[in-house]
């Protein structure tokens, strides 16, 4: 409904209410449009249509891939989106991503936890819902801010100018946009993966990500110790998810399936098989066992058959079994295909360090068996991607006879090889790799899980440094207020970003002339101005 429309539809009703004194249409009209999305799960629905035409965009041309950063906290997620907003005029293919490693890492009442899955399940949809509070909270700045232009053009008799305001509102594009939110290995067995699943989603999530390690043993993607369920157990919790989302009216949901079988050596359980060839048996024939001959079975052992032979197993003291040396790849091909067959949208390799064949040659293979599969990427701050990249072209360099004798492979990272044709080359390879792997590799949409934990230590420190040394004020004022204001960065006027503004219409809205605003010309906020 466009603007004019509200205006009208909101007129008759307060017209058809002679008590409602002191109503005005418009007002109503706009404060309608800065809040279009009354629930959690408005936004769901919303955000899922937009990640299901943004996978089919992608399955028709492979350059249209769509991207992230990751959150932990509503300002966080708001201020990447004005800053899309600001650099791009758009959010198109852009999403959000929530990480379970900054929730534990940042959000917990615990303090700063390991990503283990030991903090409060119960953050995980409070910091959903926050990210959305203050999505919605922009719009309404935004919007608002609109609305002041519009009643000044009036003012001024400018009709030309608020007609094209007007339309500017008609057509304005939301600050909402979908959150990828990270439901680690699901907090529990299935029942309480559907419970908590139903939570996320109904505070906005249209995408959840889960893994296949054992919920109560669970790891960082990117440390060692992972420990992963049978096929059975993994697709019990990815129908937990889809159930939620259906329950919810949210039809359109995304799951994306994330196997960490590449870096996991261990199992917790044998799988159970019914007949040789099923998921089952695939899953247990990766086993790392030895040959068991008669007489030779001990007690309290557990073992199993491969053809005619009976095999043992191996069983450490903790009580896991372990995968043979060499099996993550075809592990992980096979929990990608079982995944994608049994309901899964996207899925999620976790690799050691970002290399393309790698990736592209377990992709490859998951595509012989279902051609439209899809990747969602981490781009880790877990690997060192200087060294990663120049290791790969000094890697390439040797291999095709170039002279690499001016380089120490143990040294690659050094400054003094900054600027060199290798150090180019690799931050050339850095640089693409988003698109390279999207072409390459199959992946639809990459993400940074940790960004802003990153940056908020990096400009802090620098701060600190500043601050509290020589610079003193110089410190905060040239690095920081000074930058803010020459790029334009909206939280220089922070009364406004905080709503100060909003509060300052809704007192017009209430009181009318006798609103106390705090807008007036004796504001600090008015220096920005310019």
């Amino acid at each position: 409904m466009s603007y004019q429309a509200l205006v009208e539809d909101a007129d008759r009703l307060v017209g058809a209410n002679e008590k409602w004194t002191g109503i005005a249409a418009e007002a109503v009209a706009r404060m309608r449009l800065q809040n279009l999305f009354r629930t959690g799960l408005d936004i769901a629905r919303y955000t899922a249509a937009i990640m299901r035409k943004d996978m089919a965009a992608y399955d028709l041309d492979s350059s249209l891939y769509t991207q992230s950063l990751g959150c932990w906290h509503g300002f966080i997620g708001q201020q990447k989106v004005i800053a899309l907003k600001k650099h791009f005029g758009s959010t198109e293919r852009r999403y959000l991503y929530l990480s379970g490693w900054m929730v534990a890492a940042l959000r917990s009442e615990f303090g700063p936890l390991p990503d283990q899955s030991m903090h409060e399940k119960t953050s995980v949809p409070r910091l959903i819902e926050e990210l959305y509070t203050f999505l919605r909270q922009s719009d309404a700045r935004e919007l608002g801010m609109i609305f002041r232009e519009i009643d000044r053009a009036r003012a001024a008799g400018d009709v030309a100018r608020a007609c094209q305001l007007q339309h500017s509102v008609d057509t304005y594009q939301t600050h909402v946009i979908p959150v990828i939110a990270d439901i680690d290995a699901g907090f529990g067995n299935a029942e309480a993966t559907y419970l908590l699943a139903k939570k996320m989603i109904e505070a906005g999530a249209c995408a959840l990500q889960i893994e296949n390690q054992v919920s109560d043993e669970k790891q960082c993607g990117h440390q060692d110790g992972k420990v992963t369920v049978p096929h059975e157990d993994f697709v019990a919790k990815i129908r937990a998810c889809r159930y939620a989302f259906l329950e919810l009216g949210v039809d359109e949901g995304i799951i994306v399936a994330r196997t960490d079988s590449l870096g996991a050596g261990l199992t917790k359980q044998i799988a159970f098989s019914t007949s040789e060839g099923d998921i089952g048996d695939q899953y247990n024939s990766f086993l790392d066992c030895e040959e068991v001959g008669e007489g030779q079975r001990r007690n309290g052992e557990v073992l199993i058959t491969r053809g005619s032979k009976v095999l043992r197993p191996k069983r450490l003291r903790s009580n896991l079994y372990q995968f043979r040396e060499g099996t993550g790849a075809d592990r992980c091909v096979l929990d990608c295909v079982n995944a994608l067959q049994n309901g899964a949208d996207l899925l999620w390799i976790e690799t050691e360090k970002p290399h393309i064949d790698q990736i592209a040659a377990m992709v490859d293979r998951v595509r012989e068996v279902i051609p439209n599969a899809k990747l969602v990427y981490n781009n880790s701050p877990s690997f060192n991607w200087t060294l990663s990249f120049r290791q790969q072209v000094f890697d390439g360099w040797k291999a095709e006879g170039k002279d690499v004798s001016g380089f120490d492979p143990s040294r690659l990272m050094s400054e003094d090889y900054d600027g060199t044709q290798l150090a180019d080359e690799a931050d050339e390879k850095i640089r693409t790799f988003q698109r390279d792997a999207a072409l390459r590799a199959g992946i639809f949409h990459h993400l940074i899980t940790l960004p802003t934990y990153h940056t908020a230590a990096l400009s802090t420190d620098n701060l600190a440094r500043e601050y509290f040394g020589d610079q003193g004020m110089l410190g905060y004022v040239a690095n920081v207020q000074r930058k803010e204001i020459r790029q334009g960065i909206a939280c220089v006027k922070h009364q406004n970003m905080a709503g100060s503004d909003i509060g300052d219409d809704h007192k017009e809205y209430f009181a009318d002339e006798a609103a106390l605003k705090a807008s007036g010309e004796h504001n600090t906020m008015n220096q920005f101005a310019a």
